[in-house]
């Protein structure tokens, strides 16, 4: 059953990478049971939403929307509170443009949108032109909403280390599309549009990773990358009051190479 509104008038919103959801359907069930989000944001669910395990999730509570695509791609959003899809792909986008990558909802009296941004790195050039103009868009968007005085939250998978200390030492080249300075360009550009970085706001300086890859010991010598990110509006950070990646999901048998990251609002 859904609830009206968040226990104690706060929000917890996450998101989470789960790397096809129907090999995590069960991590993602007993995260829920263990963490109790209100929104829970996912990328590279990687199936059609006739093949997603909505009724799982809603036997915990959870409606489910999808934005599907077979095999590939595709993003979801679980809520145990009431919320409005406003667009299930990103305003701007060629009408051709078929990623299922964005998915926008009305929550809680703020908008909240989650995405799986291009990796960039695959089709070359071509590929990161893609990655680069996608960016483009998505800051369009939030500085359409942030003109609007919308209270806003922007979270997901974005395929972006902000800082060089945002990823361990040899954990990647410097001409990977995740860290060209291109690519970084445009992650301040949303920042510097008026969203603030919830996971730096409290923890300004040190290593908080939540991807390891699944090759070479990742996980094991800590070798890992911040590109899980929520972006708030400033109305929306005055109320933060936690944001961290859950490492215990890192841990359990056959994990995504991603972990959730929760921000709570009060």
């Amino acid at each position: 059953m859904l609830r009206a509104e968040p226990p104690d008038a706060s929000m917890k919103i996450a998101t989470w990478n789960v790397n096809s959801i129907r090999q995590r359907e069960g991590h993602v069930a007993r995260w829920l049971e263990r963490r109790q989000p209100d929104l829970l944001f996912l990328q590279e669910i990687k199936c059609e939403a006739p093949a997603f395990p909505a009724l799982a999730f809603q036997g915990l509570g959870y409606q489910a929307a999808i934005v599907g695509q077979k095999s590939y791609n595709g993003v979801a959003v679980l809520g145990r509170i009431p919320f409005e899809v406003v667009h299930r792909a990103l305003p701007g986008l060629p009408a051709d443009d078929t990623q299922a990558r964005y998915i926008e909802v009305q929550a809680g009296g703020l908008t909240a949108i989650g995405i799986y941004l291009p990796n960039g790195n695959s089709r070359g050039e071509e590929g990161f032109a893609y990655k680069l103009a996608w960016m483009d868009r998505l800051a369009e968007r939030i500085e359409a909403l942030l003109a609007a005085d919308t209270p806003l939250i922007v979270t997901g998978d974005f395929n972006v280390a902000p800082t060089d200390e945002d990823y361990a030492k040899g954990a990647l080249s410097p001409s990977d599309a995740l860290v060209r300075s291109e690519t970084r360009a445009r992650f301040r550009r949303m920042l510097w549009a008026g969203m603030t970085d919830a996971i730096r706001a409290l923890t300004p300086e040190g290593p908080v990773y939540t991807f390891w890859d699944y090759q070479a010991a990742a996980w094991e010598r800590n070798s890992g990358l911040r590109i899980d990110h929520a972006l708030l509006s400033a109305d929306v950070a005055e109320r933060l009051v936690s944001a961290e990646p859950d490492k215990m999901e890192r841990e359990v048998q056959q994990p995504s190479d991603h972990v959730p990251v929760m921000v709570e609002i009060a």
